[in-house]
């Protein structure tokens, strides 16, 4: 049984996660592509975090996190295989538009796509929830 406290903080995530699918949106229609896929990104992120509450899990590592995703729910078979290759993806697409060089052509598609897949992403955690 999860207790009220971790259901405030699976709450609190998931409000994270949805703030952040806006902020990701408004960087996209102003073009800031790069900023987009952060935030897309970052809006994943917190909605694996509401999963780690209810298992009990802590990891302030990246890594860790999307390790734990795929192990707790991708090798169950809990999630299909495509919302952790969307997870990855959104991850390098971060690391690579947060340090690395410019990007150049492909840089908004790639936002839009990243986009797209972490409001899937999301919406299929919260329906898990």
């Amino acid at each position: 049984m999860i207790s009220e406290q971790a259901k405030a903080l699976v709450h609190i995530r998931m409000e994270q996660a949805r703030v952040t699918l806006e902020e990701s949106r408004v960087l996209l229609r102003e073009g800031y592509a790069r900023g987009a896929v952060n935030r897309a990104y970052y809006a994943m992120f917190y909605a694996v975090h509401a999963l780690a509450v209810i298992r009990e899990v802590s990891t302030s590592k990246h890594t860790g996190m999307i390790g734990f995703f795929d192990r707790d729910f991708i090798k169950t078979d809990i999630f299909p295989r495509e919302l952790s290759e969307m997870l990855h993806l959104a991850f390098d697409r971060r690391q690579s538009s947060d340090y690395g060089e410019l990007a150049g052509d492909g840089e908004y598609e790639d936002a839009e796509e990243t986009l797209a897949n972490a409001c899937t992403f999301v919406e299929s955690i919260k329906a898990y929830l």
